[in-house]
């Protein structure tokens, strides 16, 4: 078999293409074959490779921020209670009376120079503190100077028809002792 013989062309014509023209398509142009993966004339999908590594690293700092801000909070939170369990345990042992164990195991030195055992032992007797006194803390504040770390601790004793204002102050490198102290009736 042979194939019919082609008609004359003009110069200047173009010949369609292997597809036949479109309803809207004019005789001379050529339709595009459909792009794989897509719609014809569409641009391929984009390598997100590049989109997954900005994903990454932002998702290492937020996670590196995120540790960050544990650590401090686990830091400031573990001093705050360190000094809060200072305050509790001197106070217990100021309106339980135990004045010798108080002065000896939580005042600093330099206080002690201030402050005699027989003067703080007197003091703490004219407050008439008893078994039904409690502590409320208004404020508890850590902070680093130099070496050395320092709790100010403020807030009431709460006894029957009346309270005691206490001022403490603890400072120290690694044992926190008691720097300054004020007990006295609320006006």
């Amino acid at each position: 078999m042979s194939n019919p013989p082609l008609p004359p062309q003009q110069p200047g014509a173009q010949q369609p293409g292997p597809y036949p023209p479109g309803p809207q398509q004019p005789l001379g142009r050529r339709r595009l074959p459909p792009a794989p993966f897509g719609l014809p004339g569409m641009p391929p999908a984009n390598n997100r490779k590049g989109l997954w590594i900005v994903v990454g690293i932002v998702a290492g700092v937020l996670l590196l921020v995120a540790v960050g801000v544990l650590l401090l909070v686990n830091l400031v939170g573990g001093a705050t209670r360190q000094a809060g369990d200072l305050a509790d345990s001197f106070t217990k042992l100021v309106i339980a009376g135990d004045t010798n164990k108080a002065y000896n195991d939580y005042m600093d030195p330099s206080l002690k120079e201030q402050l005699s055992r027989e003067e703080f032992d007197s003091g703490v007797k004219s407050l008439q503190l008893d078994p039904s006194c409690t502590t409320a803390y208004d404020d508890l504040k850590v902070s680093n100077e130099g070496d050395n770390n320092i709790a100010d601790i403020a807030g009431l004793i709460k006894c029957r028809g009346k309270d005691i204002e206490l001022v403490y102050r603890f400072a120290g490198k690694d044992d926190l002792k008691m720097v300054t102290i004020r007990l006295r009736p609320k006006a």
